[in-house]
Parts: structure tokens; sequence; C-alpha cells
């Protein structure tokens, strides 16, 4: 279970966002684009220690995430590729920030373990990529699962499958933990538990997967 279920009432508070951009007669796609330009100035931000101004770029970039799709319906322009596009624009972000807070020297285990030999910084990057890893696998599973088990059926042009509900811990989550650490001045801790929730989860989809397929 995840908060995933919650993403048509954040939709349905955000339709005035889309209503402009729909007035502004930019497309679904450059929204996406926008997201992703925004998640890269979070990245950046991260990567200077200007945590709480890296956490409202990154909250910019999940907004119009958010309202890419709404853009889409109300336009008319729902596209494959655009779905995919929005798959793919999610992925970096969430790569490209993990990457930025991993190479900024942020201590993420601040000296809570530091196994002997191991220098603080190069396991500090480790669980940054760790994080990575898993904000990674957690998605891949899906379109796997689609590949080989064939779910096709769509809702609100994506395809709804019972993977979207398995996973206590997904993008969302991900994106509330690392704002939240941005805005508190604990983005280190804040990776931390993205590295370890994601790969859980992760393992967890892969159990129901084994039980039910």
């Amino acid at each position: 279970m995840n908060i995933t279920a919650l993403r048509p009432k954040f939709t349905g508070c955000l339709q005035p966002i889309a209503a402009l951009f729909v007035k502004l007669r930019i497309s679904p796609n450059m929204v996406s684009l926008l997201s992703l330009i925004a998640g890269i100035f979070a990245a950046y931000l991260f990567f200077i220690h200007m945590q709480a101004a890296g956490a409202i770029a990154l909250l910019v970039s999940a907004v119009l995430d958010l309202v890419d799709g709404s853009v889409a319906r109300k336009t008319g322009k729902e596209s494959k590729f655009g779905a995919v596009f929005d798959w793919i624009v999610d992925k970096y972000v969430d790569s490209i920030v993990l990457l930025g807070i991993g190479l900024s020297g942020t201590a993420i285990i601040s000296g809570i373990i530091n196994p002997a030999g191991i220098n603080p910084q190069t396991l500090d990057f480790a669980i940054a990529s760790f994080a990575i890893i898993g904000s990674l696998m957690n998605t891949f599973i899906k379109p796997v699962t689609y590949a080989e088990a064939g779910f096709e059926k769509r809702e609100d042009g994506k395809i709804d499958d019972p993977l979207e509900r398995v996973g206590f811990f997904g993008r969302p989550e991900t994106i509330i933990v690392l704002i939240l650490g941005g805005l508190t001045g604990f983005i280190g801790p804040a990776v931390l538990i993205v590295a370890i929730c994601t790969n859980l989860s992760a393992l967890q989809r892969i159990i129901y997967l084994y039980l039910n397929l």
C-alpha cells in the first residue's frame, strides 16, 4: 500500500494550474520538459548545499509532473509517447537529484555508520547510489511486468495494474521525503531513508510477483 491512490486528489487540487497551461497553449510534453528542467535545477541547488531552495525546486518539478496529465486530458492530446516521456522524466529527475546530493559531499550517515577503512564521503556516495538503484528498480519492475505479463488496461492514459498499489515506498514517498529533508536541513538522513525503503519496496513487489505469477 502506498500514497499513489491519493494521486487523483492531488491532481484535482492542481486543476487551476493545469487550466493556466491550457490557456497559455503549453503542450503536456512541454510541461513534462519543464518538470525535468526544474528537477535538474533542484539537483544543482542540492549540489551547492542550498537544501531548502533545492527542496522548493523539487516541489515545483513534482507539481508539474502531476499537471502534465491533466493538461493532456483537457486538450485532448493524450498519447502513448506522452505517457512514456512522463516516466522517463520522472526517473531522470529522481536520479539526477539523488546524484546531486551524493556528489555534494553531504553527510548522509553523519558518523552513525562508519565501517573501518572506508572513507566517509565514499560511503555517503555509495548510499546515494544505492538510493538511485532502488528508485530505478522500484519502477523498472513495472514495465518488465507489463511486457511479460501483458497488462494493457489504461486509466487516465497510463497502464493500470496491481503493482501500482504494491510496494510501500514509491516515487511520491521518495519526493516527499527528499522535500522534507531539504526544508528541515536533514537531506542526508532523507537519502538514507530513500535508499533503504525503495529497495525494500522493490523486494516487496518481487515477492508479490513471485506469489501471483
